[in-house]
């Protein structure tokens, strides 16, 4: 790995009281470059812009994915990451799916732990508290053909994150627009899926709620995914969530959730759920609680349904009933080093760089 540290850190206008999501980027960056149908050298470099040009594949033609992923900080200072090798495995798996070059094992994790060792002070401390990460891979090629590119580029950079939704949400379940189709790309963390939910998700805000529960393409008749979520569903005592597939993304906190209920003996159904079986079971009051899971959001609880024009709320229940919030506290217990870790999930970053 050729790395070249920054002369200008901006460590010190970083306060971590006062950040937005998404919007503050640490020092330093991975970079890697893949021509001539090889990847060449890892290079850790400080954080900025990269010249190109409008004729960039990747732009044009949609040739990119992206993982999402964490770093925490426990109250030593010891940093930890989070099953990052589900991470490698799942940028490989959407960057076949797209014609890319996949990337080796040591690119990914050896870039993933110099970034977050070196920058580790840019990883604040608290409770949802943590450094969002984000690899990525990209068509660099500049040509204007619709083939597939001879030039990529693999990136990792990130930025500080705290608690993304604090407060419950309303969802809208499609019946119009859908996330993904057979024999698509929806099982993949291609770029375009999230620019295509876009429009449909603008159009349920203008209506009064914050998300959408995506529906099956072809009848819309089953739950496949909330916003940028994997969904859950509790009916009396027994959560169900949608088999992943090649519509349905494999997520890390999805089947870290599903680890942890078992691990706690509730019962979990991993089938296709029926619109009309959650909205009998919110009538009847069978429907406990629905809620959706990701990197970002950990656990996003939803207190009303919208559907057939109607605005339906969800019981609404404390954090020691709901599975949802029992739930996420194992999991960020775990990941902030607060709970024994059985399943070995944390991985700890040590001080390799602290002498380059």
């Amino acid at each position: 790995m050729i790395i070249q540290k920054t002369e200008n850190s901006r460590i010190s206008t970083f306060d971590p009281n006062n950040f937005s999501f998404g919007g503050t980027f640490i020092d330093h960056m991975i970079i890697c470059e893949y021509e001539n149908g090889k990847w060449g050298d890892v290079k850790l470099v400080p954080y900025g812009p990269i010249p190109f040009t409008p004729a960039m594949m990747g732009v044009n033609y949609g040739q990119a994915c992206f993982e999402g992923m964490k770093a925490y900080k426990d109250k030593d200072g010891q940093v930890f990451l989070f099953r990052p090798e589900k991470n490698f495995e799942r940028i490989n798996k959407s960057a076949k799916r797209l014609a890319m070059p996949e990337v080796t094992e040591e690119m990914f994790l050896d870039g993933l732990k110099a970034l977050v060792d070196i920058d580790r002070d840019w990883i604040p401390q608290g409770e949802g508290m943590s450094l969002y990460i984000r690899p990525l891979i990209f068509a660099t090629e500049e040509a204007l053909k619709a083939r597939v590119s001879e030039k990529y580029m693999f990136a990792i950079v990130a930025t500080p994150a705290k608690s993304y939704y604090s407060e419950p949400v309303s969802v809208k379940i499609s019946d119009h627009y859908s996330r993904a189709a057979n024999g698509g790309v929806g099982s993949a963390k291609a770029a375009g899926n999230y620019a295509a939910s876009f429009y449909p998700t603008q159009l349920a805000i203008e209506e009064g709620y914050e998300q959408i529960i995506w529906t099956d393409d072809a009848t819309h008749e089953y739950f496949e995914e909330s916003g940028t979520m994997n969904v859950f569903v509790r009916i009396n005592d027994t959560i169900y969530t949608p088999p992943t597939s090649e519509k349905i993304l494999d997520g890390v906190t999805r089947d870290s959730f599903l680890q942890l209920a078992k691990k706690r003996g509730i019962e979990v159904k991993v089938e296709p759920i029926p619109v009309k079986t959650v909205i009998e079971a919110l009538k009847n009051g069978e429907l406990k609680e629905v809620w959706g899971v990701g990197t970002a959001v950990v656990t996003t609880q939803f207190q009303a349904l919208g559907y057939e024009g109607e605005k339906l709320a969800l019981p609404r229940l404390s954090d020691e009933e709901s599975y949802a919030a029992i739930l996420k506290k194992d999991l960020v217990d775990l990941q902030n080093n607060l709970a024994e870790d059985p399943f070995g999930w944390r991985v700890v970053v040590d001080h390799a760089l602290e002498t380059v």
